[in-house]
Order: C-alpha cells, then structure tokens, then sequence
C-alpha cells in the first residue's frame, strides 16, 4: 500500500520535495526527504517571492518608517498646540483647563468633520479600507485618500480624541505597499501580502515594535505563519522600525515597568481572569462592529465628530485620562503601584471603549490598539486589586499586564501578536510571559468560541447582498 502524504494524500514522495523556487544546493540528504516536507518551508505558493518582489519589501519598509516618523511629528506639534509642552500628554491635559479642554475638542471635531466630508467627496469609490482589500479584495488602495484619512486622524487623536495613533502609520504602510505593487505590475497574490507588510510595518515602526509587526502581518492580515510570509513580514517591519529610529526613540514605548517575579497566585489569577475578559472582549468588538456600521456619513459628518467630541470633552472635566489613544493610562497601571484609584480604574475599564467608540460613530477614523490596551490594563488592575483582596501580597501593576495582553489578543483574535507587542512594549514583561499565555489563550478561545469576530473584522463595510 503506498504512503499517504501529508494531508492530501497524493502517495507520491517526490511531489513533496519540490520546492519554487529550487535551492541552489541540488544534492539532496542521504535521507532522500525534501526539505519542503516541514510544512511551513513549502514553496511560494500564491506569492512569489521574486526579486522584484523582495526589493518593493525593502522600498516599502524605507518608505513606511519615514511616513511614520512624518505622522509622529504631527500628532507631536498637535498635542503641543493644543494643550502646551509636557513630558506627558496626561500632564498637559490635566494642567489644562476645563475650558480649554472641550474647546480644543470642539475645534478638532469642527476640522476633522469637515476635512472627512470633503476628502470622501473628492475620492468617492476609493478605498482606505486595509483589512477587507487584504481578506476579500484585490490590494488596491487609495494612496491620496489614505494620506488625507492619515493627517486628520493625527489631528484629532493629537487634540485628544479617543483613538489610537498607529491607524495613520498602518494604513500609509499598507497604501505604500499597494502604491509600489501597482507600479511595478506585481500579480494580486504579491500586491495582498506587499500591503500586509506595509500595514504591519506601519504599527512596528510607531511603536518600536518589529516582532509585533510583523505578527500583525502575518497573523492577523495575511493569515499565515509560512515561512514565506515571515520572511518578507520580518524584513519590511525591521527595516521600517530602524528607519524610524531617525526621530522615535529606540526604548520600549512603556517605561520603567518593572520585571515582576512571576508566581502561582498570577498562574491561578490568569486561569479565573482569562475568560472573563474573553467574555468582556466579545461585548467590546460587538460595540465597536455597531458603530462603524451605523457610522455618521453624508453631510451630517460635518458637525457629527464635533458633537461627539464636545461630549468627550465635557467627560474629560471629571476624566482627563480618557483623552488620547490611552497610552498614559496604561503606562501607570504598569507601574507596582497605581496612578489612580480603584474606582478611577474602574471608570476607564468602561469609559474608555465607550468614548472610543463614541468618536468612531461620529465618523471619525482612528486606530483600536492603544485604546484596548489600556482597556484592558485598566480593567486587569481592576480584577487584580479584587484578587488581591483573597490573595494580597502582589503588585496590581503585573495583573495590568496580563490583562492587557488578553484582552488585545482577544480583540484581534491574533494571540501571537498580542504576546509579542506587550513584551516588546515593556520589555519586561517577559518574566510573566506563562500566565499572560494562559489568560490570553483562554479569552481569545472564549472570544472565538461565543462570537469570532474581531475589532478589525467588525468594522467591515456591509456587503450586498449581505452575508454572515
């Protein structure tokens, strides 16, 4: 009876150790096996990696890094308008007036509202959209539109709405990617994986982060951990990080978090909190998916995102901390010891994606990263701090960790990633990485099992007929 091969069953050996393209080195082991039988080393497959191909990959990292920088020095000059010079964002709103605070949002709405409308006027039928030309389209995205979309995102995120910086960076990496595919004729397979490295590239470069891009890349957008999708994934983010290091500092973005010895009690901690937050993940991306589909559009998103940041405003009188993508948050609930009270985290843990959500509705765009994140660091110091009332003797700063990597990796539903970003975002959080797995596999799992969306594939634009 003949050897079945792999899952298909061919019987035939040699049509497993074919690899496209053919390694220089021709002589095979004594074995006689094909190197191409571990299954992530099989040939190209849809994508060749071509050295046409492999040379956009570089362009595309060198382009997307400096884009990246381009779109920090913005939000920078933004925050400094808007709320003066500061170590940190948080200090500079809290030491800003209440006046100021909803003017500063009011003006941001007024300008963005109408820069939205009139930019979705002029490039009517172009799309921004980088998951769905990655999952179910052909690759092609407006470059003019993106680089429009990308300036008043930083805008608004920079005069403190609720949104997340790496949106801007992401989806100029990914137009990048498509930009340079279309130029050199690539086929719809290369241009799809090229715009996956860009967007991930986009995220690694802001954030100093070039596993976790590269995660994004092929986790989350391309849908593959394949070798040759790695490798291109790994080679645009590195570039595009390094690139960056020209303006952003070459740090961890989160500071001075301490290596938390790790112990039962947070092992038990991640088994119980785990599917909690799988539970809270799932009411979380609903949330998002509902907004984005009932989003404010026409002539309505000229005062639309005003409206809605004036609310946001009036909220930040008693909350400060829920201006801005939720970086400052999360930076002190990292800490051994919290910035802000049990009941302020608890505030967070449910305003912070409400009024994320709030700006999103009003037909702003925005990232989704930092403001889960925080979220989920919030609510984990939350769950920690009642924890620490039936096992005390912990820092509330290492429960922040685990729940913000199990909620991200929920979110997304890309756990891998998740891991990844919160290790390289502190690079501490290592010394935790066994219970961050088990609370992050555990909400992802319930996450998927309940629902199966994501924060990304919940803001897919309708399709007609519809679809499930």
């Amino acid at each position: 009876m003949p050897r079945s091969n792999g899952p298909g069953g061919t019987g035939d050996p040699s049509l497993h150790r074919r690899r496209t393209p053919s390694p220089l080195i021709r002589t095979r082991l004594p074995s006689a096996r094909g190197a191409t039988e571990q299954p992530n080393a099989t040939g190209d497959g849809e994508a060749p990696l071509t050295p046409t191909f492999w040379l956009l990959v570089g362009a595309t990292g060198v382009a997307t890094g400096l884009l990246g920088v381009a779109m920090m020095v913005l939000l920078h000059v933004v925050e400094s308008l808007a709320f003066g010079r500061a170590a940190r964002f948080q200090t500079a709103v809290e030491a800003a007036s209440p006046l100021r605070r909803v003017v500063v949002l009011v003006l941001a709405g007024l300008v963005g509202g109408l820069g939205w409308f009139v930019l979705r006027r002029l490039t009517l039928g172009e799309s921004t959209h980088v998951d769905d030309e990655v999952w179910t389209g052909t690759g092609r995205l407006s470059f003019r539109r993106s680089l429009g979309t990308s300036t008043l995102s930083e805008v608004v995120v920079g005069a403190g709405a609720s949104l997340g910086r790496e949106a801007a960076p992401k989806l100029l990496g990914a137009a990048t990617g498509s930009f340079l595919a279309q130029w050199r004729g690539l086929s719809v397979s290369q241009r799809r994986l090229l715009v996956s490295c860009g967007g991930g590239a986009g995220m690694a470069a802001v954030y100093n982060v070039p596993l976790g891009g590269a995660l994004i890349t092929a986790e989350l957008l391309y849908g593959s951990l394949a070798l040759p999708v790695i490798l291109p994934a790994l080679a645009c983010s590195g570039i595009a990080t390094a690139v960056a290091w020209v303006y952003l500092p070459i740090s961890p973005t989160y500071t001075d978090i301490p290596a938390y010895p790790v112990g039962w009690v947070h092992l038990v901690f991640a088994i119980v909190a785990g599917p909690v937050i799988g539970l809270v993940s799932v009411g979380y991306i609903r949330l998002i998916g509902l907004v984005s589909h009932y989003q404010i559009r026409g002539r309505w998103l000229i005062l639309a995102p005003a409206g809605a940041f004036t609310l946001l405003g009036l909220l930040a009188i008693g909350f400060p901390q829920l201006l801005g993508n939720g970086q400052d948050l999360a930076q002190d609930v990292f800490g051994p010891t919290p910035g802000s009270s049990l009941v302020v985290l608890a505030a967070m843990a449910v305003l912070k994606p409400l009024a994320t959500a709030l700006c999103l509705g009003s037909g702003a765009n925005g990232g989704l990263f930092t403001p889960t994140l925080a979220t989920g660091a919030a609510l984990g110091a939350v769950l920690g701090s009642l924890w620490s009332h039936l096992w005390p003797g912990t820092p509330i700063g290492s429960y922040a960790l685990i729940g913000a990597s199990a909620l991200i990796g929920a979110a997304m539903q890309a756990p891998l990633a998740a891991l990844a970003l919160v290790v390289e975002l502190t690079h501490t959080a290592d010394t935790l990485i066994v219970p961050l797995i088990i609370a992050t596999m555990l909400a992802t799992a319930v996450a998927r099992y309940l629902d199966g969306y994501s924060i990304y594939s919940s803001r897919l634009p309708a399709q007609s007929p519809l679809s499930s």
